[in-house]
C-alpha cells in the first residue's frame, strides 16, 4: 500500500549543525533544535512540553498577582495556587532535558556520519590516508 505522503529523506547531520540544534534547544527553546536538525516527533513534544510549561507558569504568576492585589485593597483570602507553578516548571524542566538528551544523540550521530565520511563505511583501520599504489 502507497503512502499518501512520501518520508522526506533527512540530510546526515554535521558537527557545526548537531552544535547549532544543542545550542537553540538548551539556550532558547526546546525543541526548536530538534526541529531544526529534522527530529520531527522528539522536537514537537519538547517544544509542546515546553510551551505548556510556560503557560502554567505564567498562569500562576497572574494568579498570584491577582491575590496579591485582592490582599491590598480588600479582605481577599489567598488561595493555593502554587501547584500550577510547580506543576509548569517540572514540565518545562522535563522538557529541557529531553532536549539534552537529543542534542547529546545528535553529536554522536554527527560523530558517526564524520567517520563514515562521504562513502557512507566506517574505516576502522586507523590509517589516516589510503595506500599508495
Amino acid at each position: 500500500m502507497k503512502s499518501s505522503f512520501p518520508r522526506p529523506t533527512r540530510k546526515p547531520i554535521d558537527s557545526a549543525k548537531a552544535r547549532n540544534a544543542a545550542l537553540v534547544n538548551l539556550f532558547a527553546t526546546p525543541g526548536l533544535g530538534s526541529l531544526m536538525a529534522g527530529r520531527w516527533i522528539a522536537g514537537g513534544g519538547q517544544l509542546a512540553l515546553a510551551l505548556a510549561g510556560f503557560v502554567m507558569v505564567i498562569v500562576w504568576f497572574f494568579k498570584i498577582m491577582v491575590q496579591y492585589l485582592g490582599q491590598i485593597t480588600g479582605d481577599v483570602q489567598p488561595q493555593p495556587v502554587g501547584w500550577i507553578g510547580l506543576t509548569g516548571g517540572i514540565l518545562f524542566v522535563a522538557s529541557w532535558l529531553w532536549a539534552l538528551v537529543t542534542s547529546v544523540s545528535l553529536h554522536f550521530e554527527a560523530r558517526r556520519n564524520a567517520a563514515a565520511g562521504p562513502s557512507g563505511t566506517v574505516d576502522l583501520s586507523g590509517d589516516p590516508a589510503p595506500p599508495q599504489v
